[in-house]
């Protein structure tokens, strides 16, 4: 079975920009008929949800170039290269990094998703014989537990008091839902540790014994070089190298997360990761120039986010936007859902719906905006804990990432690979995550 995902993938998955294009094409095509709209009024969706996303695009770039900047300091390279000789096998190497990934995931995406595969990329370094493609799709394979995590935008956003939960809700959820009902029930949790131990398991055993695919050591080439002082600098130079500089900067930034955290009582955010990964990586680099150096270098691989995301957008307003009908694909979609629900089955069914909602719309925020004012109502009127419908959108929203390469492109860019490579992987995990993760559910409802 493996041979067979990996070479369909292989073979049918083209670059993440062209399945953009053709998810935009198969969304428009379906929304006309379904959604009774008129071919102007679907380009009108589109067009004018092309521009939805920018903050976070901008938020995605720079969790990839910060993320990527902070671990080219000396001094992270070398924890991290501590940490990747303590695997002597292959297969060793591929549940640590499983293992590690998954972990980080679960306290916060948008750090587990950087370090996961920045870890498996120093493994790859130092470890011959492990297979480069399974060591990066294990590393990004730990980001299906993430929206059953921590940093879970919608069990948080349901967590939130004020008015914004009951006008997204359409007045269902008049109380926040405590995160004791979602992200720590016992059976939330449970699913996550059985997810993480069968992936581990699973990306293991996929390890070939031979024909491995090692790396191309280009790949894996650093050449990061620590600018030189100049022996006679002039007054501009001396700002470049002034480690003074560098340490008042970047003390500001820390005076301000701890501001964030102990007085704001703010939480871990992805603007908080992001500022963390900013102000550690300038401290660790020593020099302002180090650190623009450092930083550029790791820009380069943010092409994806910038070309692909305004595209997502797009794709997000044709499925969201309403037309002379009253009607949106995203609605249809759940409501078929809703029509053939009972009590047990309906989360499952939530989250079956919210699976194919994130092929088009892989967006924790975007999922909140379809399906709130709809699954909500519907769990009340059949009576399901608003804390389980919230959770199954959730691992629905999470689950499909495995195969959807929008999420994956951060990864891509620091492994310097394609989807391709690692998604007939991906394809094997989200077969056997799916049946973990719909048989918790029912478990739940019961």
């Amino acid at each position: 079975m493996i041979k067979f995902c990996v070479k369909l993938v292989q073979r049918w998955l083209p670059e993440p920009f062209v399945f953009a294009v053709l998810l935009t094409l198969v969304a428009a095509v379906v929304a006309i008929p379904v959604c009774h709209q008129t071919p102007v009024e679907v380009l009108g969706h589109w067009g004018s949800g092309m521009w939805g996303l920018l903050a976070f695009s901008m938020q995605m770039a720079l969790v990839l170039v910060s993320g990527s900047a902070l671990a080219s300091a000396p001094l992270v390279k070398r924890g991290i290269a501590a940490l990747a000789s303590v695997p002597k096998t292959p297969v060793a190497a591929i549940a640590v990094v499983t293992a590690v990934s998954a972990v980080a995931c679960w306290l916060n995406w948008g750090f587990g998703l950087i370090v996961g595969v920045i870890f498996a990329k120093e493994i790859a370094r130092r470890l011959q014989g492990v297979d480069y493609r399974l060591l990066i799709a294990s590393a990004y394979s730990g980001f299906v537990v993430w929206h059953a995590g921590l940093s879970g935008s919608i069990p948080l956003t349901m967590a939130t008091p004020g008015d914004a939960l009951a006008k997204a809700t359409n007045g269902v959820l008049n109380s926040p839902v405590p995160v004791s009902q979602t992200i720590l029930n016992p059976h939330n949790l449970v699913m996550v540790a059985v997810v993480m131990v069968a992936i581990t398991l699973v990306n293991s055993l996929m390890h070939p014994r031979r024909d491995v695919v090692t790396v191309d050591p280009s790949l894996l080439a650093d050449d990061a070089q620590v600018p030189t002082r100049p022996s006679s600098p002039t007054p501009a130079e001396r700002m470049e190298y002034s480690r003074l500089l560098t340490w008042i900067v970047a003390l500001l930034g820390i005076a301000y997360l701890v501001y964030h955290f102990a007085i704001e009582r703010g939480s871990l955010d992805l603007n908080a990761v992001i500022m963390i990964f900013l102000f550690a990586g300038l401290l660790l680099h020593g020099t302002p120039l180090a650190y623009v150096r450092a930083f550029g270098k790791a820009a380069t691989g943010a092409a994806g986010i910038i070309l692909q995301f305004p595209f997502y957008a797009g794709i997000m307003g044709i499925i969201t936007g309403v037309g002379a009908s009253g009607l949106c694909l995203g609605t249809v979609i759940s409501d078929a859902c809703i029509a053939v629900s009972t009590p047990v089955t309906y989360p499952l069914l939530t989250f079956l719906c919210a699976a194919v909602l994130n092929m088009f719309v892989p967006s924790g925020g975007g999922h909140w905006a379809i399906q709130a004012p709809i699954m909500f109502a519907a769990g009340a009127n059949l009576g399901v804990d608003p804390g389980l419908t919230g959770t199954a959108i959730a691992w629905g929203d999470a689950w499909t990432n495995l195969i959807q390469p929008f999420w994956a492109l951060p990864a891509l860019a620091i492994a310097r690979l394609s989807a391709k490579d690692i998604m007939g992987y991906c394809l094997v995990d989200l077969l056997v995550t799916g049946v973990i993760i719909c048989t918790g559910l029912i478990v739940w409802a019961l």
